[in-house]
């Protein structure tokens, strides 16, 4: 696939600016805080309809305006699309192919992939579970929209069913509760129906990311390393059945119904999931330096784009924000080597001379200053 152009308007702190895509690879300079890392994020929402450094639509409007948009033009085997995304501080977004607003933001997803690596990814390693989890969401959302709207199914059950556990928490010893245990044992099912959904769409892309996972590992650590994950589901099942899966589900409730209780939360299902990374059978979070946390999600970022191309049949587009700098001279020779010429990649820096030459002569080279994108550097 190639994104042939983008189109942002009240956009972060773009007022109206086109681009055209040109080059297999785009490099676009600039200093800090002038809009290089928005324009990737633009492509980014346009991929997953998320962002990764917010999820309020207000903070990706412009100052003052009431809405934003963004607009693209993408080549895929089977011809071209025009997507749009309108944003707004209130009120709902709205999505639109070629010209038609769609009813369901489902319909929207699928037609650009992207996969974004930017230095907020360290905390794949470091961080805690939620952002492996949302991770592990956003790549299964790209490789089967439809998981979109299943998260969603499910994330509306475990509200409903916290509400409710939290409202028979509060309940005085002296009323009666069995009319709400019984609201409850409905919540149950639906938690256990809608949870081994997402737990066994979870578990199988792990199974089919982790063996590329760590050839890529191997590859750039020189194979003195050996990765390995582990999805860790927060209900324990055996078959990828969906019966079988949702009666684990439903025994680990009556299991846990008291603590629920007395919290007042849900603790069983997949908002508890782990994705345990190890080298060389240690954690990756607390197994030596930054440069090795670094080269394992490299290893995840190329096997995510690998394993896109896989299903879909087409390569994703690479986006980098500034990672060049946080990689040294080995990983980055091991990442341009693995892009080459095969994804469209939009990479972002605040110095053009930190690219090999030959890799700059092949690139299209765009300037950004206070949302203004040029061809050729401003002079200031």
């Amino acid at each position: 696939m190639y994104l042939k152009s983008l189109h942002l308007r009240d956009f972060r702190n773009y007022i109206d600016q086109q681009v055209a895509f040109d080059a297999q690879k785009t490099i676009v300079v600039g200093n800090n805080a002038q809009g290089k890392s928005n324009l990737l994020e633009a492509v980014e929402l346009l991929a997953t309809l998320k962002s990764h450094r917010t999820s309020r639509d207000r903070d990706l409007v412009r100052e003052e305006m009431p809405q934003g948009h963004i607009q693209a033009t993408v080549e895929r085997i089977y011809g071209e699309t025009e997507l749009a995304l309108t944003l707004r501080k209130q009120g709902r977004r709205t999505v639109s192919l070629n010209r038609e607003n769609l009813r369901r933001h489902l319909d929207f997803l699928g037609i650009l992939n992207a996969v974004q690596f930017s230095s907020l990814d360290l905390d794949l390693v470091r961080g805690a579970p939620e952002c492996r989890r949302t991770w592990l969401d956003r790549l299964l959302v790209q490789l089967e929209p439809v998981y979109a709207h299943i998260l969603q199914q499910y994330n509306q059950v475990l509200r409903q069913r916290n509400a409710l556990l939290k409202k028979i928490r509060n309940l005085e010893a002296q009323h009666p509760k069995e009319q709400l245990l019984v609201e409850l044992a409905l919540w149950d099912a639906q938690l256990a129906a809608n949870g081994s959904r997402v737990t066994r769409r979870r578990a199988r892309v792990i199974e089919r990311l982790a063996p590329i996972a760590r050839s890529w590992h191997g590859k750039i650590s020189g194979k003195t390393e050996i990765l390995d994950i582990q999805y860790q589901p927060n209900v324990q099942w055996l078959e990828d059945d969906p019966t079988q899966v949702q009666q684990a589900f439903l025994e680990k409730i009556q299991q846990r119904r008291i603590p629920e209780e007395q919290l007042g939360t849900t603790v069983v299902g997949p908002h508890r999931d782990e994705v345990a990374l190890n080298i060389n059978q240690t954690p990756a979070r607390s197994y030596g330096s930054q440069g090795q946390q670094r080269t394992l999600v490299l290893a995840l970022k190329l096997a995510e784009l690998q394993l896109i191309e896989e299903v879909i049949g087409e390569p994703p587009l690479l986006l980098l924000d500034d990672v060049l700098a946080e990689l040294d001279p080995h990983r980055q020779n091991q990442l341009l080597e693995a892009i080459q010429d095969r994804f469209q990649t939009l990479i972002t820096t605040t110095h053009v001379g930190s690219f090999d030459a030959l890799w700059s002569k092949d690139s299209q080279i765009l300037w950004v200053k206070t949302g203004q994108i040029d061809r050729e550097p401003s002079i200031s």
